[in-house]
C-alpha cells in the first residue's frame, strides 16, 4: 500500500471538511456577506464537481466494471452504482428535518446585536449535527477520489471546501442565536466539519481491505452520483439564493472549463 497516497488523500479530506471554519470566521469577523463572490464560488464548485463526475469519474468506474464483468453487465453496474450514490445521499438529506437543514442560505448581517432567546440551543446543535451528517459521504467521496487519482482529488477537495464555507456561516449563525457565545458557535461549527475525515477513515478501514475492480467501480460510480446530487440539490440552489441567477451559472461554466483544461493537461 502506498502510504504517502493515503496520507495525501486524508489530508485533502481534512482540508475540505475543516473549511466550515472559514465560513464561521467570515460570520464573526466580517460585517457584510459578499453574496456575489459566494454565488460565483458555489456555482464554480458545482461546475467542477458535475464535470469531473460525468466526464472522468463515471467512465473510470465503467472501465473498471467492464474489465471485471464484461461490457453489458459492467455498463449496467456502473449506472446502478451512480444512481445508488444519488439514492444514498438523498436518503441522508431527507433524514435531516427541513427546518434544521444547514443548506438554507444565511448572511453575516443576520447575526443580531443582542441575543434574547436562549431556547434556540437545541436548534443550533441540531444544525451542527445536520451538517456533520451531510459531510460524512462528502468525506468518503473526496478520500476515495484522491486516493485513486491525486490529480482528481485536488480539484474535488477544493470544490468541497468552497461548498463548506457557506455551510459554516449557516451553522454558526443559529448557534450564536442560541448561545450568544461567538467562540462556542465557531468551535461547534468548525467541529462539524470533522465528519468528512471520519468518512475518509471509514472508507479506509471498511472499504479498502475489500478493494478490487468491482468494488472500486461501484464505489467510484456512487461517488459520481453523490457529487452530482450535491451540486444540483445544494450548491446551485444556495448559489442562487446568495446572488443573481446568472452569476451562479457563469460560475458553473467557469468551473467546468477549468476542470476540463486541468484534465487535458494531464493526458
Amino acid at each position: 500500500m502506498d502510504w504517502s497516497a493515503v496520507f495525501f488523500a486524508f489530508g485533502l479530506t481534512v482540508f475540505a471538511g475543516l473549511s466550515t471554519g472559514i465560513g464561521s470566521a467570515m460570520a464573526f469577523f466580517t460585517k457584510k456577506t459578499n453574496t456575489k463572490f459566494l454565488s460565483i464560488s458555489l456555482g464554480f464548485s458545482a461546475g467542477v464537481m458535475i464535470y469531473v463526475s460525468l466526464v472522468e469519474i463515471f467512465f473510470k468506474a465503467k472501465e473498471s466494471l467492464v474489465v471485471a464483468k464484461g461490457e453489458m453487465m459492467g455498463s449496467w453496474l456502473t449506472v446502478a452504482g451512480f444512481f445508488g450514490g444519488i439514492a444514498f445521499i438523498a436518503i441522508i438529506d431527507r433524514l435531516v428535518p427541513e427546518v434544521e437543514n444547514p443548506h438554507e442560505a444565511r448572511k453575516v448581517e443576520d447575526i443580531p446585536d443582542e441575543v434574547k432567546n436562549k431556547k434556540l440551543l437545541k436548534m443550533g446543535l441540531f444544525s451542527a449535527l445536520a451538517i456533520a451528517i451531510h459531510n460524512f459521504p462528502e468525506g468518503l467521496a473526496t478520500f476515495m477520489a484522491a486516493l485513486n487519482d491525486p490529480y482528481l482529488g485536488v480539484p474535488i477537495a477544493v470544490a468541497i471546501a468552497i461548498h463548506n464555507i457557506p455551510e459554516g456561516i449557516a451553522v454558526s449563525i443559529p448557534l450564536f442565536f442560541a448561545t450568544g457565545n461567538r467562540k462556542k458557535a465557531f468551535f461547534l461549527s468548525f467541529s462539524s466539519g470533522l465528519a468528512e475525515p471520519v468518512g475518509a477513515l471509514i472508507g479506509f478501514f471498511l472499504i479498502l481491505p475489500f478493494m478490487n475492480d468491482i468494488t472500486f467501480g461501484l464505489i467510484f460510480a456512487a461517488v459520481a452520483g453523490i457529487m452530482v446530487f450535491i451540486s444540483l440539490d445544494e450548491l446551485l440552489p444556495t448559489a442562487q439564493e446568495y446572488g443573481e441567477h446568472h452569476l451562479s451559472i457563469y460560475g458553473l461554466i467557469a468551473g467546468m472549463a477549468v476542470m476540463a483544461v486541468s484534465l487535458l493537461l494531464f493526458i
